[in-house]
């Protein structure tokens, strides 16, 4: 028997059972994206089997094959970054003889496993820390005689045709916003080479990244929301890829969170941005030219052969589709705060022109937790106490926001 397993801590949820031999049948698992190795990979043999364990920063959708000549087990990824990951430094056990990484085409990463004769999945499945959002991915194989892994094989090949970045999580293929967990892309903003803010020795990447971890945790123990970040450490990912990872997972939405730093010091509480051509004020322009300092196209429209007139043209349908569902999104967060008695900006709502806010087909808000150059808001950002009231503050206001999409698509 074949198992795939999805799971949430010590959770068991078997996706597929079927005879390794006759009708094996498995999908890309639908999760996250931009993941990364975060520790030693560990493979063990036992009695005419082989496992495999692999640590993940979050977890991602994934998918199984079987090659021949010489045989090997593959699991593609979407996607891992395999920097700092050295397949040759990975102690082999067993049949297994080599280890390659590479990229499979298509936004798939790919794990390779040489082996010394055939060999078959009998188990694949990812675990998921619903504290940390880290991920494990464990694999275990048996042998098999020729015959019975070429059936495996094809079935896998069968089951899995190639995936494309809008196959891989289609909106048609799911059920409606309320039916089902929502989909949460938390994007911390900065990281890397890019610190964003700082003040006093505090940086806006590190205290957003942490605040986006707890949000995270906080929302996957609902029950309610699948999440997926942009980044989970600090490394730098650019603009354009935190717009990708919202499109390519098919978000419900997207929110990006902040701390900034202001010249005068005046600025401070928690402030909600939504895209807009024309700042609010000087204040949200100079932050938006801060944060994106080259302007882009991105996510969620085929802009392929379209002149500048077209995209336009395309991007701006797009987004009048998603404009209303933001617009009730900032609201929700903004009532959420305010009934919490949490300290906002005197214009708790504003706009600007950011270009992380600029998937067209996915709701979008940036949240200024708080500014850096206030005292009063970096204390409050350094209070695990106050984040965790804020972050109860942000689930009751994506809930509700869900609550009222949900209405508003009965309606129709």
């Amino acid at each position: 028997m074949i198992r795939w397993v999805q799971t949430h801590v010590a959770v068991v949820l078997v996706m597929a059972l079927a005879c390794a031999g006759a009708g094996t049948q498995a999908t890309a698992q639908d999760l996250g994206a931009l993941a990364r190795v975060a520790g030693p990979m560990s493979v063990q043999a036992g009695w005419r089997s082989l496992s495999l364990d692999l640590p993940l920063t979050q977890p991602v959708p994934w998918r199984t094959r079987l090659m021949s000549d010489p045989p090997r087990a593959v699991v593609d990824f979407r996607a891992v970054d395999w920097a700092g990951f050295d397949a040759h430094a990975v102690t082999l056990a067993g049949n297994a003889t080599a280890l390659r990484t590479g990229v499979a085409g298509g936004g798939w990463s790919r794990l390779v496993i040489e082996l010394s004769r055939p060999m078959g999945f009998i188990e694949a499945g990812m675990v998921t820390d619903p504290e940390t959002g880290a991920a494990r991915l464990v694999v275990s194989l048996q042998n098999m005689d020729d015959e019975a892994f070429a059936r495996q094989a094809a079935a896998l090949a069968a089951a899995e045709p190639e995936v494309t970045p809008d196959a891989l999580v289609s909106a048609t293929d799911r059920l409606p916003l309320g039916q089902r967990p929502t989909l949460v892309v938390l994007d911390p903003g900065h990281g890397g080479v890019d610190p964003g803010a700082s003040y006093q020795g505090v940086t806006e990447a590190h205290v957003m990244l942490t605040f986006a971890r707890e949000l995270a945790a906080a929302l996957r123990r609902t029950g309610q929301f699948e999440v997926v970040m942009t980044r989970d450490n600090d490394t730098f990912v650019s603009l354009e890829a935190r717009i990708t990872v919202a499109h390519s997972v098919n978000a419900d939405l997207f929110v990006s969170l902040h701390a900034d730093a202001l010249e005068g010091r005046q600025a401070r509480g928690a402030t909600l941005y939504t895209l807009a051509d024309e700042a609010t004020d000087e204040a949200s322009a100079a932050l938006a030219e801060r944060h994106d300092r080259d302007d882009m196209l991105g996510g969620g429209v085929d802009l392929t052969g379209a002149d500048d007139a077209v995209a336009s043209v395309l991007m701006s349908l797009a987004r009048a589709r998603s404009t209303p569902s933001t617009e009730r999104l900032a609201r929700s967060l903004v009532a959420a705060i305010q009934a919490r008695e949490l300290r906002m900006h005197r214009h708790p709502w504003q706009h600007a022109a950011f270009s992380v806010l600029k998937s067209p087909s996915v709701p979008s808000v940036l949240l200024e937790v708080g500014f850096l150059s206030n005292e009063r808001d970096r204390n409050r950002l350094r209070d695990r106490r106050w984040r965790a009231t804020m972050i109860q503050a942000m689930i009751e206001g994506l809930t509700a926001w869900v609550t009222d999409e949900a209405a508003q698509l009965d309606r129709r």
